[in-house]
């Protein structure tokens, strides 16, 4: 019997043995009844229940439940998966036996859950078979594999400069309305026709701002592969806490089944301030910033499950894209230092650049991929080159230049190529590109085909560019997704067809005499 068949094998067993002993054994063991002695907002204590483990699920009235979280020895402090204002003290709580689980399987897919599970589409029931708990074990490191295969983003900026590979965990950040939802909408999109399973987990957000990205993966048929996993800004902080967890949970049922999955944590400030409100409501000892000091382990312990794993392990992989919301530009603040330091590089998303129109303001200087490079496709390396290099002199020339110094030739040609580097970031919204059409567009710009071609026509010319992309080859454009860096003969090839197309669109001599 092959590894992977063995693993679901011993999982579905294990799952139907936890559901004959919470069916049985459970049942014909004296049970625990205990009392709730005090309510506030998100977090209730309860006594009398002597048994209760850490993490243990507690039943409530009303069907409401909550999560064992401090463990005294005369009380109880319980995480409410809930509303607060539907108990009250005295009211009579149980133990269920078991931690808190989530239903994952194929069903899930193009629904819209909170959770818990529950459908928030109103698409009628969730059929599902199986149930995964929220918090599980990152896989061991002899059990994971390198990251070798890129994630395509479809965006120009990310996919040449800032690559993420699959198994890989990007963070994006930078400040409130600068467009980090976006980029990892677009990743989302892109993810169309590839094999690749999409979680989107919104934490704390405000009801519109997730009908909208509803609105937009709908639109553009991306549900069908997408889960969307919901807490809203006024909904209990215990369900914001666990929403992460139990989104992870889904995309590693997905994993484990061989496939390659997406999350998109958007965002974990929200997350990281109702994991602060449950512990000082908790009575935990306040740190810096008044975050509890274990904030670095929840996030870690969360990051650590995205991976590649092994070929003996069905070769899935995780890529995680958190997002996190930055203050005043400061990157140095307490959450985002933490989790610069436990993800595998960073996208930073400038104010500046957005205010100028640069969209997707990604400020190519303070974002890094640590992994994303060994991953990126050949054909990328042999022509990136020196790109991210020449756009830094760009910008350093650029301060300079405007104390009105003189400058030579060969400083004002890399302010002008500068420029056209600049021009070529900008990407329209809910429009990522092919490879195909990043890599030509990418040669025009290397070898200088733009520099002739005024500025207020780079992205007429650059439309033209995409247009002509059906007068390639179908074998070139399948060797450039191969192992292989471009070869000269495919080169000269694309660099032709780039230059006669831009030809209507660049300077003429005799303008230049005029």
């Amino acid at each position: 019997m092959p590894v992977l068949e063995l693993n679901n094998t011993i999982d579905t067993l294990f799952h139907q043995l936890e559901q004959c002993r919470e069916k049985y054994v459970f049942s014909f063991l004296p049970r625990e009844i205990g009392s709730v002695i005090s309510v506030s907002a998100g977090v209730v204590r309860v006594s009398g229940l002597p048994g209760t483990g850490f993490e243990e699920l507690l039943k409530f009235p009303g069907d409401l439940s909550g999560i064992a979280y401090n463990i005294d020895e005369n009380e109880i402090g319980v995480i409410l998966l809930g509303e607060d204002y539907l108990l009250n003290v005295g009211d009579e709580v149980e133990r269920t036996g078991r931690v808190m689980d989530i239903p994952v399987g194929k069903a899930l897919i193009g629904r819209v859950i909170n959770p818990l599970g529950e459908p928030m589409d109103g698409k009628g029931t969730i059929n599902f078979s199986q149930r995964f708990p929220i918090e599980r074990s990152a896989p061991a490191i002899m059990d994971r594999a390198q990251v070798t295969v890129p994630l395509q983003t479809g965006l120009k900026v990310i996919d040449a400069l800032i690559p993420i590979g699959r198994g890989q965990r990007e963070l994006i950040l930078g400040d409130r309305q600068t467009g980090k939802t976006a980029i990892a909408i677009d990743a989302i999109l892109n993810q169309r026709d590839q094999d690749v399973i999409c979680i989107y987990c919104a934490i704390g957000q405000r009801a519109s701002s997730v009908a909208k990205v509803i609105a937009n993966l709908e639109e553009k048929g991306a549900m069908e592969y997408t889960v969307v996993v919901v807490t809203e800004g006024n909904d209990a902080p215990g369900l914001k806490y666990i929403a992460p967890y139990s989104a992870t949970s889904i995309a590693e049922y997905f994993m484990e089944q061989g496939k390659n999955v997406l999350i998109v944590y958007d965002d974990l400030v929200h997350h990281a301030r109702a994991y602060r409100e449950l512990s000082l409501l908790l009575r935990r000892p306040p740190g810096r910033e008044a975050f509890p000091g274990d904030i670095f382990y929840i996030h870690s312990r969360l990051l650590e499950r995205a991976t590649h794993l092994g070929e003996k392990l069905g070769g899935g992989s995780l890529t995680a894209l958190p997002i996190i919301e930055t203050e005043a530009q400061n990157i140095s603040a307490y959450i985002p230092t933490n989790l610069i330091s436990i993800t595998d590089g960073q996208i930073y998303l400038s104010p500046k650049l957005f205010e100028l129109g640069i969209l997707p303001a990604v400020d190519v200087g303070k974002s890094v991929s640590r992994v994303g490079g060994k991953a990126q496709l050949p054909a990328y390396r042999s022509i990136t080159g020196n790109l991210k290099l020449a756009y830094s002199q760009f910008e350093e020339l650029e301060n300079y230049a405007r104390f009105g110094t003189r400058m030579d030739e060969h400083t004002k040609n890399i302010i002008e190529h500068g420029k056209r580097i600049r021009i070529w970031l900008k990407q329209q919204e809910l429009q990522p590109m092919s490879v195909p059409e990043q890599i030509l567009v990418l040669l025009a710009l290397t070898n200088g085909l733009f520099d002739n071609v005024p500025i207020d026509k780079m992205q007429d010319g650059e439309s033209a560019l995409l247009k002509s992309i059906s007068d390639i080859n179908d074998a070139i454009l399948k060797r450039l997704f191969s192992d292989d860096e471009l070869s000269d003969p495919d080169r000269e090839v694309l660099l032709n067809l780039a230059s006669n197309t831009l030809a209507d669109f660049q300077i003429k001599p005799e303008s230049n005499k005029t």
